[in-house]
């Protein structure tokens, strides 16, 4: 019988999931995915087949207090309901803050939960959703295997100088310390670069995860170097509603001057900057692309520009650059931020063929480019899938 793995991405207000058949040593296989959204509003579960068509749909409008367990067991039942020969074996997780000392996914028992639990306050916006779902998953299926795939893990190869900042060593040994985020996306492309042309992967590569959430990493030899996201996922780049790097002088700013509450800035940093604050038009980028509003084109001259100058801060981080990746929503649909990232990126040796870029193609560098530029749709769903098949593997073995 086949093993069905169950892969959960939780956030405030919904969980998305995806179901996978295992596939031997091959690529799992995607049944299905979906989501339960306006979770303590109005709950609405949909799922879909691979190409996009509907499976099942569900909402329940007058239940806003649905349990997390609740909406748990009509998606387990549900998707036991689409396993056919195959058996519900484990559920893997994204949790977005592994800490210093997890590098590796791990089967989740009580001692790793109390120990998750204590990196709460390191990511207060995420860690609580996603160990929320673990917790509800257990109640409502006990036998389930579930295991834990750290968004921070891929970055443990970075080397201290990466992950310190010139604080007070009490402070930094306090767990203040550079962490980087987005690292399920960038080991996925890691190998998957590494399928495509392994001798670019054995390469200096920096990868731009390009979407609503966004950040930057170099990779050498397939392993992290450095990363633009620091201490938290508010670091490095202007994203949909994040501000990226901030001087630190602007918050005792907003504390001192302006009055404001630390809830006020967080709110303000996370929700209200980004695209959204510099544009006043939306986060996004397609809408900013397509608006004839000064400040949305401002907004999308910041956010290349912050681009081309992490680019050049990780390719010396390196030593150098080989290829350039752009992945995620906006890196793998946007010609136009690619042409103009490209563009600014001349002096580094990146030469973009036009008609390729326009054209989506995997390969959208000249011929003569020194440095190659690739177009890789990420797949952190199947990483996570990927993960959890090879967790069951060593319990197996």
């Amino acid at each position: 019988m086949r093993d069905g793995i169950l892969v959960i991405n939780a956030g405030s207000s919904s969980i998305k999931f995806s179901l996978y058949i295992a596939n031997g040593d091959e690529k799992p296989l995607l049944s299905c995915k979906g989501q339960v959204e306006g979770i303590n509003v109005s709950p609405h579960f949909v799922a879909k087949a691979p190409h996009g068509a509907v499976l099942n749909e569900q909402r329940w409008p007058d239940q806003p207090n649905l349990s997390h367990s609740a909406l748990f067991k009509y998606m387990i039942d549900w998707i036991e309901s689409q396993l056919g020969d195959a058996q519900l074996k484990a559920a893997g997780h994204r949790v977005v803050h592994g800490g210093s000392q997890y590098a590796q996914p791990l089967l989740i028992d009580d001692d790793l939960m109390v120990e998750l639990e204590k990196l709460v306050p390191l990511a207060p916006l995420h860690q609580p959703h996603n160990l929320a779902p673990i917790r509800a998953l257990k109640e409502v299926h006990p036998e389930l295997l579930q295991v834990a795939c750290f968004d921070t893990a891929f970055h443990r190869s970075n080397p201290w100088t990466s992950q310190s900042f010139a604080l007070p060593r009490k402070i930094t040994g306090e767990g203040v310390k550079r962490y980087g985020f987005h690292g399920l996306s960038y080991e996925y492309i890691a190998r998957q670069l590494g399928q495509i042309a392994p001798a670019v992967a054995r390469g200096k590569v920096v990868v731009c995860h390009l979407g609503s959430g966004a950040s930057m990493c170099a990779i050498s030899e397939g392993k992290s170097i450095a990363s633009t996201m620091g201490f938290t996922a508010l670091d490095g780049l202007p994203m949909g509603t994040r501000t990226g790097t901030l001087d630190a002088g602007v918050v005792l700013y907003l504390l001192q001057q302006k009055g404001m509450s630390a809830k006020e800035i967080e709110d303000m940093l996370y929700k209200q900057s980004g695209l959204i604050g510099v544009s006043g038009v939306s986060n996004d980028m397609r809408v900013l692309l397509e608006s004839s509003e000064p400040h949305a084109a401002e907004a999308v001259e910041l956010f290349v520009y912050r681009i081309s100058r992490e680019l050049g801060s990780l390719a010396a981080a390196m030593g150098g650059i080989d290829a350039l990746v752009f992945t995620a929503g906006i890196g793998e649909h946007s010609p136009k931020v690619r042409s103009l990232v490209c563009e600014h990126a001349q002096w580094l040796g990146v030469t973009i063929d036009e008609d390729a870029n326009k054209h989506n193609a995997q390969l959208i560098s000249t011929i003569d480019s020194p440095v190659s530029i690739w177009v890789i749709p990420t797949d952190e769903e199947m990483m996570i899938a990927k993960h959890t098949r090879e967790v069951l593997h060593s319990i197996k073995a």
